[in-house]
């Protein structure tokens, strides 16, 4: 009988993913079909979808803000902010509470995402560089690409994919 180290190194060996200590770990997600990861440590919470106070004058992918325990938290909807066509918000629709460094500040944000997938492990050195486009400027708001298994993850990078 296996231990639950063994099994969790048998599973990461399946998964193609190594014991490398300098892995971090991602919360993936869904848009569109495809899986999306982000740092976990800039998680704070998933939430359901609760419709937010809309937001005079601001980009149509900022679907308002949200009183989160006396802070006042603006939701952007990443299918929006990639030109990905928009969808009826449904019982798997989340809202993922990040915290984000600007700067000399942290700000509190919610991404509006299809649904929450899993976390995982990942090598930063086992990411691969998004292909330049020229066309294509959401290509910017990605860190890299990697395989996990038998699936692609697009690693995002909040800070530029949530600047406004």
């Amino acid at each position: 009988m296996q231990t639950g180290t063994a099994l969790q190194s048998e599973f990461n060996q399946r998964l193609g993913l190594g014991e490398d200590h300098d892995e971090k770990q991602y919360l993936t997600f869904l848009m569109a079909g495809e899986e999306y990861g982000v740092d976990i440590l800039s998680v704070q919470e998933i939430r359901g979808w609760t419709s937010a106070t809309a937001i005079p004058n601001a980009p149509d992918f900022v679907k308002g803000a949200i009183n989160l325990r006396g802070t006042i938290v603006p939701i952007i909807d990443l299918r929006l902010r990639f030109g990905i066509d928009p969808i009826a918000y449904g019982p798997l629709t989340v809202v993922i509470v990040v915290a984000v460094e600007f700067k000399e500040q942290t700000k509190t944000m919610g991404i509006v995402v299809d649904g929450v997938s899993d976390v995982y492990s990942i090598s930063e050195e086992k990411a691969k560089d998004v292909p330049d486009f020229q066309e294509s400027s959401s290509s910017q708001y990605v860190d890299g690409l990697v395989n996990v298994g038998e699936k692609m993850v697009v690693l995002l990078n909040l800070q530029k994919t949530l600047q406004i």
